[in-house]
């Protein structure tokens, strides 16, 4: 009879010496096995004598073609298998917030712009073609979804999140999870739901800053979707978020790590450094003496591997151990849950990678139709006042901005490109095609190639993304003045160097727009001529002059390789934008946090409602989105009008085309708990679909929505319900409301929940 894997385990573990253990529990950098480029044999016999946890971006942290990283990845794994005593396989990670960081991977929107789509299934598309494209180099943990709430724009990570909402961001973890995990993780690529928990709540905005939230609040919002996709889509593993929370460090925490994580959620999966995590518990936060300390706190914590190298997992656990700071066990069970998931890989049975069929995987035109399917309907239209889209009949267009013809601040913080220009293989300008898989298409050229004949383009940069320097704006303002319209492109460069506006560290304060982007759009706007700004930004700026002054807004994000020509269709009409805003724009820096799910006394300054020198009122609210058409919301029904907490409301309503052109409309599903015990929000996302409608085409749109799903916390962290009216709101964003109902739940004064509910399903008919 074949062992179990609990028994292969154990037998393992029962013949490891101390060293094998604890090169399980360590990982290394590709390039700590080469030498110029290559493997190097002296440096793998020595780094991997007793064997190896994980290796760190073989792709990602090398040039090598997708071919020559599977070659290097049946190399290591070769040696692993053969040269070592119990021939353990190492196992490869990549990041994949937006796509496999391989060179030549599909380099898919941001996050926050694939939330912008409301389609989870666009999600779960996306990351299907990642899986491909990373089992076929034989990479087998991705470092994503990001499943932070962002609530603060300061911070820089916000364009790898799903928005600031708790249901928008659970609903996309468990379609972006389902994607790359597969049906079972033997033919798929483990997920990493980061950053467990809080980080995006940090103080001033400020990456790793300490953050300060109650637990009621944890639980409400920031732990739900963590919750949910471990529930709903068997997510392998986490990581832990850098910060400290309400002054306990995360990594170095047992009961956020291992009492509320494995506890209360019922996480059986593998915990994950963040890179270097371990050893900033004694450098960066100062909870721990030395890296001996940080590594004994970290391992009792919950941390299972150490990522990316091996500073305190190694060498100095082993001095720990020795005396007497930790158990052998907590090691044990460490090594127990790696060795867990590589059996569940099936890198025991088949560590290898078909280095011939790698080609099949990487530059084909399904992955690029799927990019630019995401990349089209990512983009919202913020603003319209008919320029758009934009008229065939233009003779003369001016093209302007430091956006306007990069094809590099299409991408995100972690593309290939913007991290080997971190490693300093090429630096400023466009990435040179020996990094990508295809010419990307920049606005600008995207904008040429669509243009009719008889249509002028003129283009000038006007400036840099941040560099003060305006020297560029007499040229800038020239070509405005001969144009008949302007089309601006403004925002940012992602990334982590200093001369990058988002991405990680990279944290605003003012949340202007970079540089002197915002006196280039000023100067541009005085010419008088008619102007469509687009936003190619990681987080939502506080831009109300535009917002006054422009004749069209349209939010693009990051969107990507195929980003630039799907702009460039939205601006000339052959693609009517349909996405909404998954997350709320700010009027002014003073607002933050602002987000759309508040408390009733949020909502106003008593007495007197509205700062002295500012609206409370965002600039574009959550769920806001225009479209080149109109949607009218129909007869709403809602059955039954009273129910029990086990029972599920019906709410049913029509939605049609009344405009003259097709478009995309989603219809918002949001409800308020009128009266209870604590205060509640005054709206909540419960449901969303995303339709698309012929013009004069009417859908039947109906929620089926759980009573259950209105549950919260009470002041125990229980999760119970309690009897009373419950407004229902559907509209077209959180502040516009098409329609109005309500229904009553029945019921004892307070109902006990056993399981938190985080889907409402949809038909449609």
């Amino acid at each position: 009879m074949a062992l179990t894997i609990s028994q292969r385990i154990e037998a393992l573990l029962t013949s490891m010496t101390l060293e094998e253990k604890l090169a399980q529990l360590t990982s290394c950098w590709m390039h700590e096995l080469q030498t110029d480029g290559a493997l190097d044999p002296e440096k793998i016999g020595r780094r991997l004598q007793h064997g190896i946890g994980q290796v760190t971006r073989p792709g990602g942290d090398s040039t090598l073609s997708p071919q020559e990283v599977a070659r290097a990845v049946n190399q290591l794994q070769r040696f692993l298998l053969e040269q070592t005593r119990l021939g353990i396989p190492a196992l490869f990670h990549e990041e994949t917030c937006a796509g496999a960081m391989l060179r030549g991977g599909t380099m898919y929107p941001q996050p926050i712009g694939l939330a912008s789509t409301f389609q989870p299934a666009l999600a779960e598309a996306m990351t299907r073609a990642i899986r491909r494209q990373m089992l076929a180099v034989g990479a087998r943990q991705g470092l994503a979804p990001v499943l932070d709430l962002a609530r603060d724009p300061r911070w820089g990570r916000v364009e790898e999140t799903f928005g600031e909402d708790p249901t928008l961001a659970a609903q996309f973890g468990i379609a972006y999870v389902r994607g790359l995990q597969g049906e079972t993780l033997r033919t798929g690529v483990m997920a990493t739901g980061k950053h467990f928990v809080g980080h995006s709540a940090s103080q001033g905005g400020l990456n790793c800053a300490p953050v300060h939230l109650g637990w009621r609040e944890l639980y409400e919002n920031y732990l739900a979707p963590f919750q949910a996709v471990i529930r709903e889509a068997s997510l392998a593993s986490i990581m832990n978020a850098y910060p400290e929370l309400d002054g306990e460090l995360v990594a170095a925490s047992r009961r956020l790590l291992t009492d509320l994580l494995r506890g209360a959620l019922g996480f059986e999966g593998l915990v994950v450094s963040d890179y270097d995590a371990i050893p900033m518990i004694h450098t960066y936060h100062r909870v721990a003496p030395d890296l001996r300390r940080a590594a004994v706190l970290a391992l009792q914590a919950g941390i299972d591997v150490e990522l990316p190298s091996t500073v305190c997992y190694g060498e100095v656990l082993r001095q720990a151990l020795e005396a007497g700071e930790v158990e052998m066990e907590a090691i044990d069970q460490a090594v127990r849950r790696h060795l867990q998931k590589k059996f569940e890989l099936g890198l025991f049975d088949q560590p290898y990678v078909e280095e011939e069929r790698v080609a099949e995987f990487f530059s084909n035109p399904e992955d690029r139709s799927l990019a630019r399917q995401i990349a089209r309907q990512s983009l919202v239209l913020l603003k319209n006042d008919g320029l758009l889209p934009l008229p065939r009949s233009l003779r003369t267009l001016a093209v302007i901005g430091p956006n306007a013809d990069s094809s590099r601040n299409l991408l995100g913080d972690y593309s290939y490109p913007v991290q080997r220009e971190l490693a300093g293989v090429w630096a400023g300008g466009a990435p040179s095609d020996d990094v990508l898989a295809a010419p990307i298409m920049t606005v600008l050229q995207g904008l040429c190639t669509l243009a009719d004949s008889t249509t002028s383009l003129l283009y000038a940069p006007g400036c840099d993304n941040l560099d003060p320097d305006t020297a560029g704006f007499e040229e800038a303002i020239r070509l405005a003045r001969q144009a008949e319209a302007v089309v601006l492109v403004l925002g940012d460069r992602s990334g982590l160097l200093p001369h990058c506006t988002s991405g990680e560290t990279r944290d605003s304060a003012s949340l202007r727009l970079p540089g002197v982007q915002s006196q280039l759009a000023q100067a541009i706007l005085e010419t008088g001529k008619p102007t469509a700004v687009v936003l190619i930004t990681g987080r939502p700026y506080a831009i109300p002059e535009l917002a006054e002054r422009a004749n069209a807004i349209l939010q693009a994000w990051l969107p990507g390789e195929e980003g630039g020509l799907a702009i460039a269709e939205a601006l000339w009409g052959e693609v009517n934008p349909g996405g909404k805003l998954p997350v709320t724009f700010p009027r002014s820096v003073g607002q933050i946090p602002i987000f759309y799910n508040h408390k009733p006394s949020a909502s106003h300054s008593n007495w007197h409602g509205d700062y002295v020198d500012e609206s409370v009122q965002p600039l574009y609210p959550f769920g806001h989105g225009l479209s080149y058409t109109t949607f009218t919301y129909e007869n709403l029904t809602i059955v039954p009008s009273r129910a029990t907490q086990d029972e599920t409301v019906d709410i049913s309503l029509e939605v049609w085309n009344s405009g003259e052109r097709r478009g995309d409309e989603v219809v918002q599903l949001y409800i308020c708990d009128e009266y209870a015990s604590l205060p509640r929000p005054v709206r909540e996302l419960k449901g969303f679909i995303r339709l698309s409608l012929e013009p004069g085409e009417r859908k039947t749109v109906t929620f089926h929505l759980p009573v259950n799903q209105l549950a919260f916390y009470d002041p125990d962290l229980r999760l119970i319900l309690e009897p009373g009216r419950i407004l229902v709101m559907v509209g077209s964003s959180s502040t516009d409301i098409r329609l109005r109902g309500e229904f009553e739940i029945i019921g004892a004064a307070t109902m006990t929940v056993a399981r938190r509910v985080f889907t409402c399903p949809v038909s449609i008919r």
